[in-house]
C-alpha cells in the first residue's frame, strides 16, 4: 500500500464518521466514490488529465471505490458502537417509574474514575452499580454507568476501584433546554451512561478487605505525585505543577486558575496532551541517545507508556502517544515518517477502538492543533526566513495552531482570544520548563516523596509569575470576545478552504486572500443577524424568570438567576448570540443577599451601560468597581424608562411585578415573591412571565393573558385549568424549555432547534 492510499483511506474512515450529522451522509460518500471511481477510470486521457492534481492520478481507480465503501462502512459502525442501555440497565428503573421519577435509592457499585471536584463543591466520579435497593421494597441486580456526586466530606478516601454504598436520588439527565445549551443526555451517553445518582450518604462495603486489596493503582501513584509536589509548593502553584504534568481531568485545580488559562487561550498547557509528550520524547531521547536505536525505543515506549497510566486513558492523549510510539518506530527502523500519515492513522486506531471520540472536544481541539502544526509551520516559518530560526518557530507555532483550531471553537463556544497568540509566544518557555521540571518531580516523587518535593520547590517561582501573566491577561478588555456561533456549513466551508490552501498551489500563492475571506464568513452573518433581529428569549432556568431582549444591536437582560444559572446558561447564551455588551441590565430583586454574587460573573464578562436597581456595593470589593463605571439607578413605582423600543414600569415594588411594552405586546413579569390576590391596578397583558406558582384565580381573571410562561417544570392544577379555561396557551421552561418571541412570527420552544454538538460537524 502506497502512503498516499494509505492516507486515503483513514481519511475516508473519519469523513465517514463526521458524515453521520448529515442525514444520508454514509451514502453520500459512497456516491461520491462511484463517480470519483469511474472519473479515474474513464479520464485519464481525457480533457481533464491535466487539470487535477498529480496525485489524483496516482491513486488506482479501485482504491477510490474502497474509500466510499469504507465511508460508507464507518455511518455504519458507529451506529454498532454507539451505547444503549442494557436489559438490566440502572437507567430502566426510572423508566419503569416514570410517574415518580425522583426517587431514593440505595445503590452499591465499583468507583471506577478518580473524584473530582465539581464547582457546587461537590465530589464527582463515574460508578458501576451491581446492587439496587428502592425503599426497601424493590431490590435487584443492576448494570450499567452513573454519572455520581457527593457531599464533599463523604468522598473522603473514595478513590478509584472503591466498592461503595450510595444513599441518593437517582435521577434521568436533561437534554438541552435552551438554544444551543449543554445537553448533558447526549454527554453522559457518549459515556455509556443513562442515569445519573445525586448521593447523599456514602459508605464502603468490607472496608477492610478494600484497604488489603485496593491499595495500589494509578491512583495510588497519581496521589503520591500531586501531594509530593504541593507539600513545599502549596496551593494553587502546587496544583498547577501537578496538572502540567497529570492533567486537570485526574487533578483538582482551582476553578479561578482554570477560568483564565480558558479565557486567554492556553487550556491546551493544562491538558495532558501532545505538547508534554513532545517534551518527554524529547528529553527521553536526548539523554537515550548514545545508546542503540532499539533500546531507544524501549526506553521511548516506557516513557510514553508510564505518562499515559499517569494521565489516564484520555482521546487527546491517546492520539498524542500513539504518534510517538510512530515516530520512535520509525527511528527504531531507521526510516523517515511522515507526520501527516501518521496523525491520520493514529485518529484512525482511536477511532476504531471508540468511534464515539470523534465527537470528542478534547480529541477534535488536539487533532486539529497538531494537524494545524504540520502543514502551517514550515510555510509559515519559510515566510519569516528573515528571523532567526528560533524566533520564526516561536512565532509559527501557536500562529498554526490558533488558526487550525479557531474555527471549531467559534462553532463550539462563540468565543475568540484575541491575545491568544501573543500569550502563548510569551509562556512558551515557561510552559516548557514547568511541564518538564513536573514530570522530573513526578518521577523523583515515585522515587521518595521528599526529593520530588524539592524538584517541584524549584518551580515555585516560574509557576507563581506564569499565573501572574495569565490573570494579567485575562483581566484585559476583550480577552475573550464574543462573536457569536458559526453553522456547520460555514464551519466545513472554512475548514475546505484551509485544505485547498494546504494542498493547491494556486490557493497556496492566493493565501492572503482567503483570510478575508474566512473573516467574512465569520462576522458577516452575524453582524447580518444582529442588525435585523428583534427577539424576546425566555430562558429555562430556575425559578426567577429570566429574558433576554435582542433589539437589533441593542440588548437588554432582566435578572440574572443564581450564580450557576449565569455560568452555565446566561453567560454561553449571550457569548454565542455576539453578545459583549448589555445596554441594560435589570434586577428584579437588588437587595437580597446574594444579588451581587448572582451578577459578578455577568459583570466580570460583559460591559453594561445602564444598570437599574443595582446591588449593594459594600459586599464586593471587584464588583463596586465595576459598577461604578455603570450609569446605576432605581426602578420607581409608576415610573416609566425607556429602552429603545420598550417602556419598562414597576408596578409594585415589594412583589416585583414589573411591566414591560414590547413592540404591540404587554409583558407582565411577576417576580419569584407570593403575588397573593390582584391588585386593582394590576393591568391586562398578553403575556405573563411568573415562577410558575400558584396565582390566584383574580389575578388570572384581571391579567387575562394570552400566553403564560411558568419557569417551572410542572404547575398547580388549578392555575393550569384556569387559565386553559381562558384559552391561554401555556408554556412551562422546565418542560418545554426556552421560549422565544419575535414579532413576526409566534411563541416557539426554543430547544426544537437546539442542535446537538454531540452530533453536528
Amino acid at each position: 500500500m502506497t502512503p498516499i492510499t494509505g492516507v486515503l483511506l483513514c481519511l475516508a474512515y473519519i469523513l465517514g464518521l463526521l458524515s453521520t450529522a448529515i442525514a444520508w451522509g454514509g451514502c453520500g460518500l459512497l456516491v461520491i466514490g462511484i463517480i470519483v471511481t469511474v472519473l479515474a477510470s474513464f479520464g485519464r486521457r481525457s480533457i481533464y488529465r491535466n487539470k487535477l492534481p498529480n496525485n489524483f492520478w496516482q491513486v488506482k481507480p479501485q482504491i477510490w471505490l474502497l474509500a466510499g465503501l469504507i465511508g460508507f462502512s464507518a455511518t455504519i459502525y458507529i451506529q454498532i458502537r454507539t451505547p444503549y442501555p442494557g436489559e438490566n440497565d440502572i437507567s430502566k428503573v426510572i423508566a419503569t417509574n416514570a410517574q415518580n421519577p425522583v426517587q431514593v435509592v440505595t445503590v452499591q457499585g465499583t468507583i471506577t474514575s478518580t473524584p473530582r471536584l465539581t464547582r457546587s463543591q461537590r465530589s464527582q466520579f463515574w460508578l458501576e452499580p451491581f446492587y439496587l435497593n428502592i425503599d426497601n421494597d424493590i431490590s435487584k441486580d443492576v448494570t450499567g454507568k452513573l454519572y455520581t456526586t457527593v457531599p464533599l466530606l463523604q468522598a473522603t478516601g473514595l478513590h478509584e476501584g472503591s466498592r461503595i454504598t450510595v444513599t441518593g436520588i437517582l435521577y434521568k439527565p436533561k437534554s438541552a433546554n435552551n438554544p444551543r445549551g449543554f445537553n448533558f443526555q447526549a454527554y453522559l451517553a457518549r459515556e455509556g451512561s443513562f442515569a445519573g445518582l445525586k448521593g447523599k450518604e456514602v459508605s464502603l462495603i468490607d472496608s477492610d478487605i478494600n484497604q488489603n486489596t485496593n491499595n495500589w493503582g494509578w491512583w495510588a501513584v497519581r496521589q503520591k505525585i500531586l501531594r509530593s509536589q504541593v507539600h513545599l509548593l502549596g496551593v494553587p502553584e502546587g496544583v498547577l505543577v501537578s496538572a502540567m504534568v497529570l492533567g486537570n481531568r485526574v487533578v483538582d485545580l482551582p476553578s479561578s486558575v482554570s477560568d483564565s488559562f480558558i479565557r486567554v487561550g492556553l487550556a491546551h498547557a493544562l491538558a495532558a496532551s501532545g505538547f508534554q509528550v513532545s517534551l518527554i520524547l524529547g528529553v527521553v531521547l536526548a539523554i537515550a541517545q548514545r545508546f542503540s536505536n532499539r533500546l531507544q525505543f524501549i526506553i521511548g515506549v516506557s516513557a510514553l507508556l508510564i505518562f499515559l497510566g499517569l494521565t489516564g486513558l484520555q482521546p487527546s492523549v491517546l492520539r498524542a502517544v500513539i504518534m510517538g510510539i510512530g515516530a520512535l518506530t520509525a527511528l527504531a527502523l531507521e526510516r523517515k515518517v511522515k507526520p501527516l500519515g501518521l496523525i491520520l492513522l493514529a485518529a484512525a486506531v482511536l477511532l476504531t477502538v471508540n468511534p464515539n471520540w470523534i465527537w470528542d472536544l478534547g480529541f477534535e481541539f488536539s487533532f486539529l492543533a497538531t494537524l494545524g502544526l504540520i502543514v502551517t509551520v514550515p510555510a509559515s516559518i519559510k515566510k519569516l526566513d528573515w528571523l532567526p530560526p528560533a524566533i520564526a518557530t516561536l512565532i509559527a507555532v501557536p500562529i498554526s495552531a490558533y488558526i487550525w483550531t479557531i474555527p471549531l471553537q467559534i462553532y463550539n463556544f462563540g468565543l475568540i482570544s484575541p491575545y491568544s497568540i501573543l500569550v502563548n509566544m510569551i509562556t512558551t518557555i515557561p510552559v516548557s520548563i514547568i511541564s518538564l521540571g513536573a514530570f522530573i518531580s513526578a518521577i523523583a516523587a515515585l522515587i521518595h516523596p521528599a526529593m520530588g518535593s524539592a524538584l517541584a520547590w524549584l518551580l515555585y517561582y516560574p509557576a507563581y509569575y506564569l499565573m501572574e501573566l495569565v490573570d494579567f491577561f485575562a483581566g484585559l478588555p476583550g480577552a475573550a470576545t464574543a462573536v457569536g456561533i458559526i453553522s456547520p456549513l460555514q464551519l466545513v466551508i472554512i475548514y475546505g478552504l484551509f485544505i485547498l490552501t494546504c494542498i493547491q498551489k494556486w490557493w497556496q500563492k492566493k493565501w492572503w486572500f482567503v483570510v478575508p475571506i474566512v473573516i467574512s464568513l465569520v462576522f458577516i452573518p452575524v453582524w447580518q443577524t444582529q442588525a435585523s433581529l428583534f427577539r424576546v428569549t425566555v430562558l429555562a432556568v430556575g425559578k426567577e424568570p429570566v429574558l433576554v431582549i435582542q433589539d437589533r444591536s441593542k440588548v437588554l437582560l432582566l435578572n440574572s438567576g443564581n450564580e450557576t444559572t449565569s455560568r452555565f446558561t446566561v453567560l454561553p447564551f449571550l457569548q454565542q448570540q455576539g453578545i459583549n455588551q448589555l445596554d441594560w441590565a435589570v434586577a428584579a430583586e437588588p437587595n437580597s443577599i446574594n444579588s451581587l454574587n448572582d451578577w459578578s460573573l455577568l459583570l466580570q464578562n460583559l460591559s453594561v451601560k445602564n444598570f437599574y436597581n443595582c446591588p449593594s456595593r459594600d459586599r464586593n470589593t471587584t464588583i463596586t468597581s465595576k459598577l461604578s463605571n455603570i450609569n446605576c439607578q432605581q426602578l420607581l413605582p409608576d415610573r416609566e424608562i425607556s429602552t429603545g423600543s420598550m417602556l419598562i414600569k414597576l408596578l409594585n415594588a415589594q412583589q416585583q411585578i414589573l411591566q414591560m411594552q414590547i413592540q404591540d405586546k404587554t409583558w407582565l413579569i411577576l417576580g419569584e415573591r407570593e403575588i397573593g390576590k390582584a391588585n386593582e391596578r394590576l393591568p391586562h397583558a398578553q403575556v405573563l412571565v411568573w415562577s410558575g406558582e400558584k396565582l390566584d384565580s383574580s389575578l388570572i381573571a384581571a391579567v387575562k393573558p394570552e400566553v403564560a410562561i411558568a419557569s417551572s417544570a410542572k404547575l398547580d392544577p388549578k392555575t393550569m385549568a384556569e387559565l386553559q379555561q381562558g384559552k391561554t396557551k401555556v408554556f412551562l421552561t422546565g418542560r418545554d424549555g426556552a421560549v422565544q418571541w419575535t414579532p413576526k412570527g409566534k411563541f416557539e420552544i426554543a430547544v426544537e432547534t437546539v442542535e446537538d454538538k454531540a452530533s453536528a460537524l
